[in-house]
């Protein structure tokens, strides 16, 4: 991860409790496998160590709206206590000694901050 990009996101903390967007496509030739590998490598420790919680995992299904090229293998809802906490999670030699997994795991991906709004109006029935 770029230092520059981090500095950034730090400038930009708006205080609170940040959710990572995560959208993956894996390499092909055993990708998926090499991501539960980094997964795995990270472990509970990690975890703890930052707060980390998983709040959602799931298998992109085919797109209905998004441009050519748009489709995702994965879909992961990361919240971190604060963005300090995700600069030091990825800053730790304990995590820069396994995230060399990931990378090699991925054709693309997206990681984007993404923090709570409050709808100006009711969410009621379907919003699309």
């Amino acid at each position: 991860m770029d230092e520059r990009a981090l500095d950034v996101f730090l400038a930009e903390d708006p205080g609170g409790p940040v959710v990572m967007l995560n959208l993956l496509r894996f390499r092909p030739d055993g990708g998926r496998e090499s991501y539960q590998r980094y997964i795995e490598a990270l472990g509970a420790e990690i975890n703890a160590r930052y707060g980390l919680r998983v709040e959602y995992l799931g298998d992109g299904g085919h797109a209905l709206v998004a441009e050519e090229g748009q489709a995702w293998d994965t879909v992961l809802l990361v919240r971190y206590p604060s963005r300090q906490a995700f600069a030091d999670m990825v800053r730790d030699p304990d995590y820069r000694a396994v995230s060399h997994l990931r990378a090699e795991a991925l054709v693309e991906s997206v990681l984007q901050p993404t923090v709570p709004l409050q709808p100006t109006v009711p969410l009621q029935g379907s919003v699309v």
